[in-house]
């Protein structure tokens, strides 16, 4: 049996991997392939340290699920080893089905979430290590019967938004996204089949709520990553639109597939090896080739976007609690249309809307289990009321002339 290996991670620490069906996965190429996926996509034109990748945060969630298992299990709770292994294996897969730039391109390339890949990447991963991780699809299909092994992969307080929120804060340097994800994780228990907290970790819960919240506004939502993204998406757009019609010059063919083909989720399970293997050689690195390649194609306007994405002179992007004016649009869409031409309007004139909310009632609460042996839901455990609304902000996206 190969001997447990120990990871050194700058946010947890060392990470300690058991021999066996993790190292595979974790060495397998569809696994490797996170390493050159960035977490937070176009981050970096803000927070110049936020180059950390989706492969990072999949050993850090599973170093949490660990830790989260661990101590339920002091706690009286019983976990078989191969619930053990199942869930630590759901959590490490969970994001394996994101594309390059992560939720950026997501639906752009493919039309399908990577939730659906994941899934379908993890069958696949079952087929070829012969049927070891019937559990943790189970887990992460929700159709586990012991919920909290779920909602400790997918829920409100589940291990993928503990390490993501602190290790992006970690990497971008945002201090207000620090959650105290040690303490919530000791503060873990089970109720009624269901993962709860102790009630003297409610603190600690209204502290990880508005950290999520500021990091949404802050790094996710900052208006030049907003821009940063807007303008990828619209080299994705206008390439696809240029290669359909016989005018691109170059695409490599990995990338090009997939900008030729619509894929729907039922085309992934028909063909889910052949398009999972297509699907896996694309990563950040792909797509970055292909925009330093198309800032010398003959169409203006790919070009402009993939010079202009490439050199960081990114779009205008302001934010308003209302929709601009339409005669504020229509002013952009003028200037726009004097210098470039009609065409190039729907690429230089971006609006929309951006929305966000630091908990959902509608989700599945998390659960308070107060010193009386009472669980409560965590609105009616608050002494004020928690920000539940969604908060939404308008934005005019527009190309610097």
């Amino acid at each position: 049996m190969s001997r447990t290996k120990i990871i050194n991670d700058p946010v947890h620490g060392f990470i300690q991997v058991p021999g066996g069906i993790l190292q595979d996965l974790i060495n397998h190429p569809y696994m490797q392939r996170l390493s050159r996926i960035r977490q937070i996509s176009l981050g970096h034109y803000v927070y110049p340290g936020a180059h950390h990748t989706r492969f990072h945060h999949a050993l850090g969630a599973l170093h949490l699920m660990q830790e989260a298992l661990s101590i339920l299990r002091i706690k009286g709770i019983p976990i078989t080893a191969a619930e053990y292994t199942d869930a630590c294996i759901a959590i490490l897969l969970h994001d394996i089905g994101h594309g390059p730039f992560s939720h950026t391109l997501e639906n752009i390339l493919i039309g399908v979430s990577h939730e659906t890949l994941s899934l379908a990447f993890m069958e696949e991963l079952d087929r070829q290590y012969g049927g070891q991780l019937g559990g943790a699809i189970a887990i992460f299909r929700q159709a586990c019967p012991r919920r909290f092994l779920t909602q400790l992969v997918s829920g409100q307080l589940d291990m993928d938004r503990l390490d993501y929120l602190s290790r992006d804060s970690f990497f971008t340097g945002v201090t207000e996204g620090v959650v105290g994800y040690s303490r919530i994780i000791k503060m873990l228990q089970v109720a009624d089949g269901n993962l709860v907290v102790e009630e003297k970790g409610i603190y600690s819960l209204e502290k990880f709520l508005i950290a999520r919240r500021l990091m949404y506004w802050q790094v996710y939502l900052h208006k030049t990553v907003l821009a940063a993204e807007k303008m990828l998406q619209k080299i994705m757009e206008r390439a696809r639109l240029l290669l359909r019609e016989e005018r691109l010059l170059a695409v490599a063919p990995a990338l090009g597939y997939f900008m030729m083909h619509e894929i729907s989720s039922s085309q992934v399970r028909e063909d889910a090896s052949g398009l999972l293997r297509r699907f896996a050689a694309l990563d950040d690195v792909d797509i970055l080739m292909a925009v330093k390649t198309w800032q010398h194609e003959p169409d203006n306007i790919l070009a402009i976007l993939c010079r202009n994405l490439m050199e960081r002179r990114l779009f205008q992007l302001t934010f308003s609690d209302s929709p601009p004016s339409r005669q504020l649009v229509a002013a952009a869409c003028e200037r726009i249309g004097n210098l470039y031409g009609e065409e190039a309007i729907p690429y230089f004139v971006l609006e929309g809307k951006e929305s966000n909310h630091a908990y959902s009632e509608a989700t599945g609460e998390i659960r308070i289990l107060r010193k009386d042996g009472q669980v409560r839901s965590l609105t009616a455990s608050m002494d004020y009321p928690l920000p539940t609304k969604d908060i939404e902000k308008y934005y005019l996206c527009t190309l610097r002339t």
